[in-house]
């Protein structure tokens, strides 16, 4: 049986490099352990999904975030399995219909002091009576909070955990947020 896991390498910028994506980030190319070279994320992808590798971490188990900073794939909980990726597409999919935004408003309306993801999420798990581990409860409500974040209902109030590439790329692993007043 041949191993399909896609790497990326990131290769110097070309001198007549003027893509600003490309400048910014460096130039990516992609080789599978079966030798295939792919010359875009598109390729590398489809690749991925031919040999049922998951499509975000082309199989690899880890996403590089960006240069110097990886994860756990969180698209197939580090597995690196098309499957698992698809499973939990289905469940986000669940989570979507089930927790809206209204009901995360209804959870955070009686908070008054600075509140965490993490208890926000326990509240809305608690609230529909969703066992750990159902629905990717977390994921979906940090969207929700960051959506009404950018509508002007609430506001960030913790610092980063941390930097990966100064101030425009940063990490929060259970941030805080308060209504916004007035």
């Amino acid at each position: 049986m041949e191993k399909h896991t896609i790497t990326a390498t990131w290769d110097e910028i070309p001198e007549d490099a003027d893509d600003l994506a490309l400048v910014r980030g460096g130039y990516r190319t992609y080789l599978c352990f079966c030798g295939k070279r792919l010359p875009d994320r598109a390729s590398a992808e489809l690749h991925a999904l031919e040999t049922q590798q998951c499509t975000a971490c082309l199989g690899s188990t880890t996403e590089d975030v960006v240069p110097g900073y990886s994860q756990t794939c969180t698209a197939c909980a580090g597995t690196g399995r098309r499957k698992v990726q698809v499973t939990w597409n289905l469940a986000y999919a669940e989570a979507e219909r089930m927790i809206t935004p209204d009901v995360v408003r209804t959870i955070i309306a009686p908070m008054r002091e600075p509140f965490r993801l993490s208890q926000v999420a326990d509240a809305v798990r608690d609230a529909l009576g969703l066992p750990v581990g159902r629905l990717p409860v977390g994921p979906r409500v940090r969207e929700i909070l960051r959506r009404l974040e950018a509508a002007g209902e609430l506001i960030l109030v913790s610092a980063p955990d941390e930097m990966l590439r100064g101030p425009s790329v940063v990490l929060y692993r259970d941030p805080y947020w308060q209504h916004a007043s007035g």
